[in-house]
């Protein structure tokens, strides 16, 4: 007697629901978009710096998955073809923000400075205050990176990608995705300063 297997197990993997894609079947597409949409939304709001667009870039990088099925090859994870085409719509997305002014993404407003009390209440605010503050700083110092290494940072630290696939998604080497990555731990240490040394 067999054992019965796991939900896990009975689930065609990607490379088979894409296959099928291929095929023309719109069940498959809806699978992989089920499965992946949480992940590649996350990953664009990271190298974007915010969500206000992320899901509609999501949405283009799905319908460019449906549009390339006929000419799908599975010579790579499925993820790493993915998040290739996620790294081509948001480095198009992020040259075409570079041509636009940039607007801070908190308006400088003396009614939302962090205000000193004097109660513990008050010091555990002023601490919530200032942990949101240095995440907002290392999401501005993420998104202050040269592409490449922005996407670097964010399939290694946040995706917890290995550097083989990292690579793949860039299009380069691994020895190439190490200096990427150097490089940009540099960078955000400088601009981290004033918040590391507190």
């Amino acid at each position: 007697m067999t054992a019965p297997r796991s939900d896990e197990e009975s689930l065609p993997d990607d490379i088979a629901l894409m296959l099928a894609v291929k095929q023309g079947d719109e069940r498959a597409f809806e699978s992989l978009v089920e499965r992946h949409q949480l992940r590649i939304v996350g990953t664009i709001s990271k190298m974007l710096g915010g969500d206000a667009e992320a899901e509609d870039i999501a949405q283009q990088v799905f319908i460019r998955v449906w549009q390339s099925a006929p000419r799908y090859n599975p010579s790579a994870k499925f993820t790493t073809w993915l998040l290739t085409i996620t790294r081509n719509l948001v480095f198009n997305e992020m040259r075409r923000r570079r041509r636009a002014p940039i607007v801070p993404i908190e308006p400088d407003d003396p009614e939302r400075a962090p205000r000193e009390h004097p109660d513990a209440a008050a010091r555990s605010a002023s601490e919530e205050a200032a942990e949101s503050e240095l995440q907002e700083a290392i999401s501005r110092a993420i998104a202050s990176l040269p592409e490449a290494q922005r996407m670097a940072v964010v399939l290694r630290r946040f995706e917890g990608m290995p550097y083989e696939e990292i690579a793949k998604v860039l299009g380069t080497t691994v020895p190439a995705v190490k200096s990427l990555l150097f490089r940009a731990r540099g960078e955000l240490k400088d601009r981290l300063k004033p918040f590391l040394s507190q």
